[in-house]
């Protein structure tokens, strides 16, 4: 543990375990997205002339790209009513 200049206490991870965590949270968020898409019946395409998002940020996102844009990934949620927000990290995932 470590002790920041403005005292807060924090636990270095391995550079390995920190660069799972936004793979698995990703993955949760395209799954998500396919799911829900295919119960609404849309396929890729109407998906994203219905959102107003690209073909391809569609497919990278539910393909669980790890460097897509916050914005864009919301935009695609509301579809759905929800929206990406901070959370605890669930010590398990890491």
């Amino acid at each position: 543990m470590i002790l920041d200049p403005i005292g807060c206490i924090f636990e270095l991870q391995p550079y390995s375990k920190l660069r799972e965590y936004p793979e698995t949270k990703m993955n949760k968020i395209a799954e998500f997205i396919k799911t829900e898409r295919r119960k609404a019946g849309l396929t890729q395409e109407d998906f994203a002339l219905r959102s107003g998002l690209g073909l391809r940020f569609v497919r990278e996102l539910e393909q669980g790209k790890k460097t897509v844009r916050l914005d864009k990934v919301n935009q695609a949620l509301m579809m759905f009513g929800m929206e990406a927000v901070p959370g605890e990290i669930d010590r398990e995932d890491l």
